[in-house]
């Protein structure tokens, strides 16, 4: 069954265009009502020619509803054009109208109508010409009619689905990318903040240490709260609507970055042995900043989750593919303050950075007892 178009608006809302095409179908209408009108004068009594100009001008008038009742107008014009012939104009425009919006009954019904009346005028009010000939013409308006509402309702429906398949795959990119936006700032914010944390409790349970180790710790806390506010803002400003500031997207880290993500741990106190093998050739910049993120968030889970424990980070690319392994032993200590929270999102959107450079990913407890995290990305 064909449906009906949602396309009625609102007279307040309706364009110059709209009501051009409403002054064509009324001017369209009286035209072919004047001249069926002058053409059978003759024929049509007298009694009944003050009822054809009364009822060619209420069906006129009718048209004014075809939008909002499409099924009603055309239905009622049709039945009326059977008999009273100054209502063959509007009758053909409810048709159009009706081809466009009325649903599949009522638009079978309508066109059955046309039919009829192409066949049947012509045998109440003999032509000059041939019976044929008139009804051939008035069989051809009728089908003209209907064939050029089906086809403005067609590129309607299709322009509308294009309308929609546009603001869904709108709606679907930006989705994406404040997945994106979300999985950088877990990456970059998670680390930091971890670091901020691990120095800022140094202090807060050494409160004797020497003043070198206190300044230290007191310039990485600076340092780490720095670099944090200066990608958050980077963040922020992807995120923003009004698109007033325009801000430059910080530089995405790399393969080469892993020496500097290493010490900056060891520094917080952490036991790294780092095993770095990539050969000559270097990674896509995809690649290698996927495998940045992935041992920065093995080494932030790590600081998180078993403070103290030994971890092992291989970056090696013994098959061509390159392969990161973070692998921390269990804890040997328990952290004297509350443990760091977690959002429990840095795994999936791991999982999905991965799987869009076309890698694969798998974590979890090996039989020592160490908690795994192994990527293979292609190269």
């Amino acid at each position: 069954m064909v449906s009906v178009l949602p396309d009625v608006v609102p007279d307040e809302e309706r364009t110059g265009r709209d009501r051009l095409y409403d002054v064509a179908a009324y001017l369209f209408s009286f035209v072919i009502a004047t001249a069926t009108l002058v053409d059978t004068w003759d024929q049509i009594p007298s009694w009944l020619r003050p009822v054809g100009i009364v009822v060619g001008i209420a069906a006129i008038v009718s048209l004014r509803w075809r939008r909002t009742h499409p099924a009603a107008v055309g239905i009622g014009i049709g039945v009326v054009a059977l008999v009273i012939l100054t209502a063959s104009g509007a009758n053909l425009v409810a048709t159009f109208n009706a081809a466009i919006r009325s649903r599949g009954r009522d638009l079978a019904i309508i066109a059955g109508l046309a039919i009829a009346w192409a066949v049947v005028n012509p045998m109440l009010y003999p032509p000059d010409t041939s019976y044929a000939f008139d009804a051939g013409a008035s069989l051809l308006m009728a089908g003209t009619a209907i064939g050029w509402g089906l086809f403005v309702r067609a590129r309607r429906r299709l322009v509308r689905t294009l309308l929609d398949d546009a603001d869904r795959a709108g709606d679907e990119a930006r989705a994406a990318e404040r997945r994106r936006i979300a999985r950088e700032m877990h990456d970059v914010l998670a680390h930091r903040l971890s670091l901020l944390s691990v120095h800022a409790g140094a202090l807060e349970f050494r409160p004797g240490a020497p003043p070198e180790e206190v300044a230290e710790a007191a310039g990485v806390i600076r340092e780490s709260a720095r670099a944090a506010l200066e990608e958050l803002r980077g963040v922020i400003g992807v995120l923003r609507e009004d698109g007033t500031e325009s801000l430059t997207e910080p530089p995405q880290p790399t393969i080469a970055d892993l020496g500097a993500l290493v010490e900056e741990s060891r520094a917080a106190g952490m036991r790294i042995a780092d095993r770095i093998e990539i050969g000559d050739a270097a990674p896509s910049a995809a690649a290698g900043r996927t495998a940045y993120r992935i041992a920065q968030e093995g080494l932030t889970n790590a600081r998180k989750h078993a403070p103290g424990a030994a971890v092992t980070l291989t970056v090696r690319s013994p098959d061509g593919d390159l392969q990161v392994e973070v692998r921390s032993l269990a804890p040997v200590a328990v952290a004297a303050g509350p443990s760091l929270p977690g959002a429990g999102t840095g795994l999936i959107g791991l999982a999905e950075r991965v799987t869009l450079a076309g890698g694969e990913l798998e974590h979890g407890v090996d039989r020592d007892g160490a908690f795994v995290l192994r990527a293979r990305l292609p190269r």
